[in-house]
């Protein structure tokens, strides 16, 4: 099934004025309509016969199968329902009857389609909420035709919401809290303490500039837009919240809108999102806060940009190769890569990129459809972006639609732990371009995107548990270029791994062992990123005074083979010697992966520098025009760009 061509077809067919106004990405609702119906159909063999199970192909997830045919299910419902809501009901593929009957299925005990209860896997809260929240969206074609004995069965089986105190203080409380204002809205059981209980939590997840932390630990990622941002407003919308919500919306609406002032300039020129968080197999639904800003109409970003965010997200996979050829999505990125999983991910996981297609809940003569395009943000203009909460510096060029981040204050961790580094939260820099490798040894010695200590035998330390020092805009002097500066301090530790990991993302855990303290600042402008490093504080056995038990490795972005990206360390300051480490199977993006790096001297209370560069096209403008790229003082650093202008920072 060629499933770009056949939303290309479905676009092709609209008026062409409808085509206009989605000139820039050719997404409009009807191409848009194409893909969800496209996928509904693909996975229709998958059903059970009464309908309450999707088991899709592929290996059994780390939960079961009983919990991967309740997963496809509610996951392939939010899709549905978003059809059903969009179109005001008109149903000419017969989604209200198809879901309603798994609903009789798999909410009747004695049933052999039943559905696991909440009461006996975590996993049944997650994919709870997103029935009560369709039949909240649909209530007029499914709940209010369903037969009053399958009514008190939904209601049976989600009530056992209420009163569990288990669920993690996490994005977890908006499965509480949406299960319980469905109930509260048909007459159901329900609790108003443990609802305040929710939203206050929720409210204790806030950041800097409408950023939230997926939890207490400095947990920044998709889940900020695509949970944390989405559920206040379809929670807001639903008929059980109408009197909680009003006290709250002019606030939600106000850090949507702030968050996703950032949020819009994380996107790629070609559509890719920024690889970097967990349960990166839920691909576009990347693309759920836009659809989310357009429903709550926020002030900063007008809808036009917003689809434009959301259809570059949309259509970066679908135009590389997901949905597959047979309109499935697997385990995996472009392609089925199952390494990318979570411990949690089983075949039906990867539908949470429903949450990506929201806007066709919006029927058709909303702004967020009849409104022209406007170009993203990296489409504009270069980017150069500080983002407080996560510790980010966002660099965007226009030129080859790269976006980059530079990390200084994201782990999935607290302040002064001493677990291993997470690939997918703890590495110095993430982009849309590149992914971090996430084979098992780069989880227990990193290699991409690190400033590390490493032993004799090859083993790096790890940055878990930093210091944010600072993140910030440099205040250019006269005739010096704008840059950005990030800077953070840790103990570098050594992790020898527990025998057992949860495997959700963060890193991992185990016996630590201290190596020395690392500063590193990285000054940051286009494609370019100058990293000055001091070691300092040596643990006993680390050094002998002349630096010579171990050695400071700076590595630089993580490539593969044929993606057309330059990737490159020098060492500007400190008698550097340069390599590479290549390894297969690391990244779902390609083979042949390659990772730079410069090893350097690591004299106890010295600064050395690298140039860290990523771009597209080859690396003539990598070199500097000048003999020395950066001069660093107890103060200051003055860098020399390739292009030859200068920036001078503070240094910590």
């Amino acid at each position: 099934m060629d499933l770009a061509g056949a939303t290309r077809e479905a676009d092709g067919a609209r008026p062409s004025g409808r085509h206009a106004v989605s000139e820039l990405s050719g997404w409009d609702r009807g191409r848009w309509a194409a893909l969800a119906d496209t996928m509904l159909a693909a996975v229709r063999p998958y059903t059970s016969p009464d309908g309450a199970l999707v088991t899709l192909p592929g290996a059994e997830g780390g939960y079961g199968r009983a919990v991967d045919g309740l997963e496809g299910y509610a996951r392939t419902f939010l899709l549905a329902g978003f059809r059903l809501a969009g179109e005001r009901g008109v149903d000419p593929h017969g989604y209200a009857e198809r879901y309603a009957a798994g609903l009789a299925a798999g909410t009747d005990p004695r049933h052999p389609e039943r559905w696991v209860r909440l009461s006996q896997h975590g996993q049944a809260k997650v994919e709870a909420a997103s029935i009560a929240l369709v039949l909240d969206l649909t209530r007029p074609w499914i709940w209010d035709r369903l037969d009053p004995a399958v009514q008190e069965r939904v209601v049976d089986y989600l009530a056992e919401a209420v009163g569990d105190d288990t669920y993690p203080r996490i994005n977890w409380v908006w499965f509480r809290l949406v299960v319980q204002t469905f109930l509260r809205s048909v007459g159901g059981p329900h609790s108003l303490d443990e609802m305040a209980a929710d939203l206050a939590t929720h409210d204790s997840f806030e950041r800097a500039d409408g950023w939230m932390s997926d939890g207490a630990e400095r947990a920044f990622d998709h889940y900020a837009g695509w949970a944390l941002h989405l559920y206040p407003t379809l929670w807001a919308r639903m008929a059980g919240a109408a009197d909680l919500a009003a006290p709250r919306r002019e606030r939600d609406v106000a850090l949507l809108d702030r968050y996703l002032q950032d949020a819009v300039a994380l996107v790629g020129g070609d559509g890719s999102p920024l690889v970097q968080g967990r349960s990166l197999t839920y691909r576009f639904a990347a693309a759920a806060p836009f659809w989310v800003g357009a429903m709550a109409e926020v002030p900063s970003l007008p809808p036009g940009l917003l689809r434009r965010a959301a259809s570059a997200v949309v259509g970066h996979f679908v135009e590389r190769g997901a949905p597959d050829d047979d309109g499935l999505l697997t385990l995996g990125w472009h392609h089925a890569w199952p390494r990318l999983a979570q411990s949690y991910s089983g075949p039906g996981s990867p539908y949470w990129a429903s949450k990506g297609l929201l806007g066709l809940a919006l029927p058709a003569d909303h702004p967020a459809w009849t409104a022209p395009e406007e170009p993203l943000p990296v489409e504009h203009g270069d980017v150069l972006r500080v983002v407080r909460a996560p510790g980010w510096v966002i660099s965007g060029t226009r030129a080859d639609g790269v976006v980059r981040v530079v990390n200084h204050g994201t782990d999935h961790a607290r302040e002064g732990d001493r677990t291993g580094d997470s690939p997918l939260y703890a590495r110095l820099g993430y982009s849309t371009a590149t992914c971090p490798w996430l084979d098992d040894d780069s989880w227990l010695s990193p290699v991409d995107q690190s400033v590390s200590l490493v032993d004799a035998t090859g083993r790096a330390t790890h940055r878990t548990g930093m210091t944010t020092l600072e993140v910030g805009v440099v205040e250019p002097s006269a005739g010096e270029a704008e840059a950005a500066v990030a800077a953070s301090r840790v103990a570098a530790h050594w992790v020898l791994p527990a025998a057992d990991q949860q495997g959700h993302g963060s890193g991992a855990t185990g016996d630590a062992a201290d190596a020395g303290v690392l500063t590193v600042v990285s000054v940051v402008r286009g494609p370019w990123e100058v990293r000055c490093v001091r070691a300092d504080a040596f643990a006993a056995g680390a050094d002998d005074g002349a630096a010579t038990a171990v050695r400071l490795r700076v590595s630089g972005w993580p490539t593969v083979a044929g993606d057309g990206l330059t990737s490159v360390v020098a060492s500007l300051l400190g008698d550097g010697t340069g390599g590479a480490t290549v390894r297969d199977d690391v990244s779902p993006l390609g083979e042949g992966a390659r990772v730079p790096w410069v090893d350097l001297a690591a004299a106890p209370g010295a600064w050395t520098a690298c140039l860290v560069t990523l771009h597209r096209g080859d690396g003539s403008r990598d070199t500097p025009t000048h003999g020395g790229a950066v001069t660093v003082d107890d103060a200051t650093a003055v860098v020399v760009w390739p292009d030859g202008a200068r920036t001078t920072v503070r240094l910590p």
